[in-house]
């Protein structure tokens, strides 16, 4: 049995929302001690900051990545009401892309984010 890595993915369906499913990525490589998924493309690393209180509007991912949590916590809301919460450690995979040939709407595109709890939000993310 191959050991699979779960990727949370936040995508654009066809009626244009955004949603969660989650996929595994086989972990292939490496040894045992130490599996490997396969090597993937990046297109840079960004670090960022957010404050106590931050909260985004609706917005789409310009560019799909990878949102990696280093500290606080992240909530994701979709506009069918539900929402995600990330904590130091976990991950997505942000693909919400605005539909090609599609005018931004937000009241039907997209998601919003912010940071939860006590501490400050701290986020890596990393280009696909």
């Amino acid at each position: 049995m191959t050991a699979t890595f779960t990727q949370v993915t936040l995508f654009t369906d066809t009626d244009g929302r955004a949603r969660f499913r989650e996929q595994p990525i086989a972990l292939t490589e490496g040894k045992p001690a130490a599996m490997l998924s396969p090597l993937m493309p990046s297109g840079g690393l960004q670090l960022r900051h957010s404050p106590v209180g931050f909260r985004s509007e609706f917005h789409c991912s310009t560019d799909p990545q990878w949102v990696f949590i280093l500290g606080g916590q992240m909530e994701i809301g979709l506009q069918d009401g539900t929402s995600r919460v990330f904590g130091p450690g976990q991950h997505f995979f942000s693909a919400d892309t605005l539909p090609a040939g599609a005018r931004f709407d937000p009241r039907v595109h997209g998601h919003w984010s912010r940071q939860v709890g006590p501490d400050p939000l701290v986020t890596a993310f990393v280009r696909a």
